[in-house]
């Protein structure tokens, strides 16, 4: 059974058809990304999957459980940080490790969480409110506090998007260490205006078309072994798959049958040169 399901799923706000027929699934451990354009559905998308947005049609089912409200056992990273102003960046943490731990003490909670700021390089700003933290340090207390309850499934909205470019390529790479390093496999599901950023991190890639009714491209398997620094897009092979992502995404339509009829027959390196 894949970790995460989605079948069917469509919205549209009064007549305007945002998204239609979305399906694809996960399988635990996977990391998936889903690129588009701006104001072409991605963060309605991730809503409905993450159950924070009910969809018209279609289900979504994470465990062979369907989503209603926000999954046990997952976490969220937004754009915005969303970080209590008033707590310090350890306070911050603590708070999402109280709600997911609470038979902890409040000594072990306290370590809990000033073990994954340590893991983003935060270990001497525990103290730091918000206010006192640039865009990138507050980007990655929203990574401490979302890994440190130890999800199972975890959302990431555009994490980066609000980020100058030499910041967004460090917290790329802690985001990175951070899936590797936990000690149970997590499921994540990303999305990006960000092609680059999406074949850096990613395991598989989904395009989203252009609207109204956007639908999403099959997948682009993205068979680079991991870990995959920043000047893996100087690779002869990611440029070709980044290349043929973008046609799609320039383009708004599927892929040709025959990379389709390829991607169920051969190897994913196979389907990745084949794309080129």
């Amino acid at each position: 059974m894949s970790r995460i399901e989605i079948s069917g799923l469509s919205k549209s706000y009064g007549s305007r058809s945002i998204l239609s027929d979305i399906n694809f699934s996960m399988e635990e451990g996977e990391f998936v990304s889903i690129v588009g354009a701006s104001a072409s559905g991605k963060t309605t998308l991730i809503k409905m999957i993450s159950g924070l947005a009910s969809p018209d049609e279609g289900t979504v089912s994470i465990g062979g459980k369907r989503v209603d409200g926000f999954p046990v056992g997952a976490a969220i990273v937004f754009q915005n940080y969303s970080l209590l102003p008033w707590l310090s960046a350890l306070e911050n943490v603590r708070l999402a490790v109280e709600a997911a731990f609470p038979s902890y003490t409040a000594r072990e909670q306290t370590a809990h969480s000033q073990r994954y700021l340590e893991m983003v390089g935060l270990g001497s700003a525990g103290l730091k409110k918000p206010g006192q933290l640039s865009g990138g340090m507050r980007q990655r207390v929203a990574i401490a506090r979302a890994f440190a309850v130890e999800p199972s499934v975890i959302f990431l909205d555009e994490p980066f998007g609000a980020l100058d470019a030499l910041t967004r390529v460090t917290l790329q790479q802690e985001l990175a260490s951070m899936c590797s390093a936990v000690t149970k496999p997590v499921t994540a599901l990303m999305i990006t205006n960000s092609v680059e950023e999406a074949v850096l991190l990613s395991d598989r890639i989904h395009a989203l078309g252009r609207g109204p009714g956007a639908t999403l491209s099959s997948g682009f398997p993205v068979s680079i072994p991991k870990p995959r620094a920043a000047s893996l897009l100087h690779d002869k092979k990611a440029i070709a798959l980044k290349n043929r992502i973008g046609e799609f995404l320039a383009a708004g339509a599927k892929p040709s049958r025959r990379i389709i009829e390829a991607a169920s027959q051969k190897s994913q390196t196979d389907v990745a040169m084949e794309i080129a």
